[in-house]
């Protein structure tokens, strides 16, 4: 049996409160009759590590919408997947998704928007969209820049040209996550991490998070650094890891940026994961992290925000039922994260159209509005 430890942070999934996270702070067709017509496009990394995780999102938003009838209310509901990975990079691409939201932003008939899953991405698409007045409900985003102060120090107002929000999230923020991290080391004896990341923004980011709360918690950080992600093995970083000694090593990043070879040399350089622990965050929560790491990702920790399938409510018991029942496979870490981002872009959809015509503006009224979902 291949061991991978999840450090879950106790947010339940679908049967509790979900928080929409959003810090401080053109209408479609009518069709016949009178019905209006109305857009939502997702935003996600179709292509590299995450194209089958990203599938089962794009799977559960399409649930969403058929359980409805094709409908928010009386509006009709189209989709639009957006791929914003390419091939070349093997995973999210900045010009791409600058090209998706700028593409999104000239589209009056688009009114909602889901996604991205990179905190980079989003970097990239929160100033364009919030130009277009496009409200965004990501599923995955965690960096904590996005929506409230702790990352740069320019940060979360210098994604918002207008001055207005128009970005939200309904998963827990990284601060959060770096002070699970650190507890879980706190939890496991550790005394001593060294800490890695792969310098983008989630990356960095969560890095800064753990680093800050193991400090809080008298964990001594023997060493902190950024990693060439391009480069073709790390063992010279884990040839020197090993001579500092430390009871773990934390990386901050995501699976597409080598996670799986990094352990393979922390492996290579001595340093089993029972005698100096991996611990690892939701961006190399994959099934690719096992298959690729092998042998040396057996043992590792990561954390995640949520529960196993075994501790969800019965709602959400239910929604993994129904999911894999209709396309005979497992739901993902954050399969069920992008089928409420869209129950709570239809909802505000639904809420928007009682007023009368659906409008950017409108349902992004009603995104804010949202509470005690």
């Amino acid at each position: 049996m291949r061991r991978l430890h999840r450090a879950m942070m106790g947010l339940m999934l679908l049967g509790m409160v979900a928080a929409l996270v959003a810090g401080c702070g053109g209408a479609g067709d009518q069709g016949g009759g009178g019905t209006q017509t109305v857009k939502i496009v997702s935003d996600l990394p179709l292509q590299g590590a995450n194209r089958f995780q990203s599938t089962t999102m794009v799977n559960a938003i399409e649930m969403a919408i058929d359980e409805r009838g094709g409908k928010a209310g009386n509006v009709n509901i189209e989709y639009e997947s957006q791929d914003n990975a390419t091939a070349q990079a093997g995973q999210w691409d900045e010009a791409k998704c600058a090209e998706n939201a700028q593409t999104a932003a000239q589209d009056e008939e688009i009114v909602g928007w889901i996604g991205p899953f990179n905190s980079g991405c989003a970097v990239v698409e929160i100033p364009i969209l919030n130009e277009a007045g496009l409200g965004m409900i990501s599923p995955a985003n965690t960096y904590i820049g996005l929506t409230k102060p702790g990352g740069e120090p320019d940060e979360p107002e210098k994604y918002y040209p207008t001055g207005e929000r128009n970005y939200t999230r309904v998963i827990v923020a990284d601060d959060e996550q770096g002070q699970a991290g650190a507890l879980l080391m706190e939890e496991q004896g550790v005394e001593s991490v060294y800490i890695l990341d792969d310098k983008e923004t989630y990356g960095k980011g969560l890095a800064d998070q753990v680093q800050q709360s193991a400090d809080e918690l008298g964990i001594q950080v023997i060493g902190r650094e950024g990693v060439d992600t391009t480069a073709a093995n790390f063992r010279s970083v884990m040839n020197k890891i090993a001579q500092e000694d430390p009871d773990a090593i934390y990386f901050g990043g995501i699976i597409e940026n080598n996670a799986a070879q990094l352990v393979k040399d922390k492996l290579g350089a001595g340093m089993s994961n029972d005698d100096i622990l991996f611990i690892g965050p939701d961006g190399i929560f994959l099934d690719e992290f096992l298959s690729q790491g092998g042998e040396a990702a057996e043992g590792a920790y990561i954390t995640f925000g949520g529960l196993p399938e075994s501790e969800l409510s019965s709602k959400g018991k239910q929604f993994v039922q129904e999911y894999e029942s209709r396309y005979d496979d497992e739901v993902q870490p954050y399969t069920a994260y992008a089928y409420e981002a869209a129950n709570v872009m239809l909802d505000a959809i639904e809420r928007a159209s009682k007023d009368g015509e659906v409008t950017r503006e409108t349902v992004l009224k009603e995104i804010f509005a949202t509470e005690d979902y």
